[in-house]
């Protein structure tokens, strides 16, 4: 599945930690999905791989249905192996000339960057999207260090490839991002914690929209 600038409006990452009991992983994506969430990358950092897999082709195949791309964080070969669209890595994990190696031409990749640097070699090294942040403070990310939105806009400027704004954005801050040239929003709490994923989904979305078009 191929990744453009509107596939990447309301991206949800993924955390099973707000999950209440009886809830499950995939229902709470459809929810996102269902809502408008636009792409959705899988991050788990405490299950074990034969879950992760497990759960990798649950969501995966529920994305296809559903016509949103479908990445995994972090992990490349789990990636290749539940068959996901492709696979986003961080800068302290495997570096993004080697991912694009591993997952070949064809699949999505994208990159986690806070510099123009950053950015400008991960678009070198075959992303096809960034991710940029920490643009706001955020409790789901504990070591993330905060990205200035004019530092935002700078990678914007430089990169030919979308940039996803992502860290600490809730639908009372979204409205800051106007202007920075980002082709949408990444959220984990926004939606995960919320009570109504679908709704906070369609507010989220309508807003980003506005963000993107400022």
């Amino acid at each position: 599945m191929n990744c453009d600038k509107n596939s990447l409006l309301l991206y949800a990452v993924t955390d099973r930690a707000w999950l209440q009991p009886g809830e499950t992983l995939l229902g709470r994506v459809r929810d996102a999905i269902e809502g408008g969430a636009t792409f959705v990358q899988l991050r788990e950092k405490d299950l074990d791989p034969a879950a992760f897999l497990a759960e990798g082709r649950e969501i995966g195949a529920l994305c296809r249905e559903m016509g949103v791309p479908f990445v995994v964080d972090d992990d490349v070969d789990l990636a290749l192996a539940c068959g996901a669209d492709g696979a986003h890595v961080g800068q302290s994990d495997l570096a993004a000339g080697e991912a694009r190696k591993k997952l070949g031409p064809d699949k999505i990749l994208g990159v986690s960057a806070q510099t123009v640097e950053q950015a400008l070699a991960a678009e070198r090294a075959g992303a096809d999207y960034l991710g940029v942040g920490a643009v706001f403070s955020t409790s789901t990310k504990l070591d993330a260090c905060e990205v200035p939105l004019e530092t935002l806009r700078a990678i914007c400027a430089a990169v030919r490839i979308p940039v996803v704004a992502i860290g600490g954005i809730g639908a009372q801050n979204v409205a800051a991002l106007a202007g920075t040239g980002i082709a949408g929003i990444a959220v984990v709490s926004a939606l995960f914690a919320a009570k109504d994923t679908r709704r906070a989904a369609a507010e989220l979305s309508a807003l980003a929209r506005k963000a993107v078009n400022a």
